[in-house]
């Protein structure tokens, strides 16, 4: 197994402890369903305190779990879903461990539950995505729909499955905390995306200009910034256009705008976002793991 492998598992494995820490420290005690097995975990946990045998969350997340596994092995192949039985099976062990070893807090806001469930959550779950895998449940059924039935994207076979264990838990837990459950899915899936799109954001500026050449020469020579040059043409008078497209942090964007105005009033300047820069003068592409 090389080195590369072991680091990827070791993030699953962090991923996940994070991902069970959000579940038992704030969706557990408040009963905040948010989909997926953990979801039905939590309802099957709050009837079975009246029964003989409590039945855990993390019992419910293996007992679950293990039969869409077998099924997915066979559908999928056991390289598809290697990592995911690896973080399926650690996400039940991480909330065995907790139960048995870290003191559950006492119930607290609803609103700060959500909040903060939903951050801890989704940048879990995103250190887990960004590794190629899951942990199972209403995704890895998402997927197995999507091979069995091409037609059915994954998204929709997984918003379905997931608004359906939310409204399981309307019926369960009431309107109150359905609606702060909402909050957290929303705030988790916000979480996610930082994680997998980075914190690093950019700026893209698409330059349109009588004089190209003067510019990104200008924004090498000051910024030490390349720009690219891309062809275009004009729809309305039909004569070929240069289009720079420069991309540079968000603090330098000004010194962009400034160059481009001293050199060309005319100018058109397009400023888009950047989620994430990979390559030279921004994030080594090792660095995203």
């Amino acid at each position: 197994m090389t080195k590369r492998v072991v680091l990827e598992y070791v993030n699953i494995a962090i991923g996940v402890t994070i991902v069970a820490l959000a579940i038992y420290l704030f969706f557990m005690p408040n009963n905040l369903i948010i989909g997926g097995v953990s979801g039905i975990g939590i309802i099957l946990l709050h009837y079975s305190e009246n029964w003989v045998f409590t039945i855990p969350v993390w019992l419910t997340n293996l007992g679950l779990n293990i039969p869409l596994l077998l099924i997915a092995l066979k559908v999928l192949g056991a390289k598809f879903i290697a990592k995911t039985v690896f973080a399926t099976l650690y996400l039940s062990v991480a909330m065995f461990l907790l139960e048995e070893f870290v003191p559950q807090f006492l119930e607290t806001d609803l609103l700060l539950s959500a909040v903060f469930g939903g951050v801890v959550c989704g940048i879990g779950i995103g250190l887990v995505y960004r590794q190629l895998s899951t942990t199972g449940g209403s995704v890895l059924i998402a997927t197995l729909i999507h091979k069995v039935l091409r037609y059915v994207p994954m998204s929709r076979a997984l918003l379905i499955i997931d608004a359906s264990i939310i409204l399981l838990g309307f019926f369960v837990f009431g309107q109150e905390r359905t609606m702060y459950a909402i909050i957290a899915v929303f705030i988790s899936s916000k979480a996610i995306e930082y994680v997998l799109e980075g914190l690093n954001f950019a700026k893209a500026a698409f330059i349109i200009s009588e004089n190209p050449k003067a510019i990104s020469t200008a924004i090498s020579e000051q910024m030490g910034r390349g720009a690219t040059s891309l062809d275009g043409r004009s729809t309305y008078t039909g004569n070929e256009k240069n289009v720079l497209l420069c991309v540079v942090s968000r603090r330098e964007i000004v010194r962009v705008k400034d160059i481009v105005n001293k050199i060309d009033k005319k100018a058109f300047v397009i400023v888009a976002d950047v989620r994430e820069v990979l390559g030279e003068g921004f994030k080594d592409f090792d660095d995203k793991l």
